[in-house]
């Protein structure tokens, strides 16, 4: 079970705390267990901050604060603090990482049966949208839509998210892509084959969660082969 915990402190001398958790990183390399810091400052008192660490579980916590040089820090640290700094222990009951839940609906939406639905819930309306397998970026959320219906009306299709990596603004996502090739695709007529394409996309986010801009790479040209394109083009 993911660990967290908060340390909350008082200091006016913030920039050689800043300092010492720089040394404390470079002391521990390879022997710290935090995955995760993160601080934050006080908006209604510039001397108030908060340190939010996460770990894998308390036990690795434990074991990152039994290392001799978090030990050494941390006195190091009270001395820098106006008065005793407090800790917060807790377990992670829940997590919700709603950026990369954003993104994720995105693939199960497009390739849902039915109607296309307005999408004006998961992307912004200045959207814009780089796939080197287009020679112009698709921009705002009409032509999106339509690049999306694109793809429907020539396929029934599927993705399955097999990874996925969100960090800030940013959300990286590893699919896979399986459909059946039932109408005209880019001027090639149905075949009925079932195709499969691999690729990677990275959307970044607006403050609202909406998806404001998206990079793609993917394998277009193993596609084509499938539809067998590519041995018209050799005959």
């Amino acid at each position: 079970m993911t660990f967290v915990q908060l340390i909350d402190c008082k200091t006016s001398r913030f920039d050689e705390m800043n300092r010492l958790m720089d040394t404390w990183v470079e002391r521990t390399k390879g022997k710290r267990t935090a995955t995760h810091s993160t601080i934050g400052k006080d908006r209604s008192d510039a001397s108030h901050f908060i340190e939010i660490l996460e770990f894998p579980s308390y036990e690795e916590a434990m074991r990152n604060s039994n290392l001799p040089e978090t030990d050494t820090i941390f006195r190091e640290m009270v001395a820098l603090c106006d008065e005793m700094p407090t800790f917060t222990d807790l377990d992670v009951v829940r997590d919700e990482q709603l950026h990369a839940d954003n993104a994720r609906r995105f693939f199960e939406t497009v390739g849902a049966a039915g109607e296309l639905p307005p999408l004006n819930d998961l992307i912004a309306e200045n959207y814009h949208d780089h796939d080197p397998a287009n020679e112009q970026d698709t921009i705002g959320l009409d032509a999106m839509r339509s690049e999306i219906g694109m793809y429907r009306s020539g396929f029934d299709f599927a993705f399955t998210v097999d990874d996925q990596i969100a960090e800030g603004d940013r959300v990286c996502t590893r699919w896979t892509w399986s459909g059946t090739h039932k109408g005209d695709f880019m001027g090639i007529p149905a075949t009925g084959k079932k195709v499969t394409m691999t690729g990677t996309t990275i959307f970044r986010c607006q403050e609202d969660g909406k998806i404001a801009e998206g990079w793609w790479q993917n394998d277009r040209l193993g596609l084509m082969a499938q539809l067998g394109v590519l041995d018209e083009l050799e005959t």
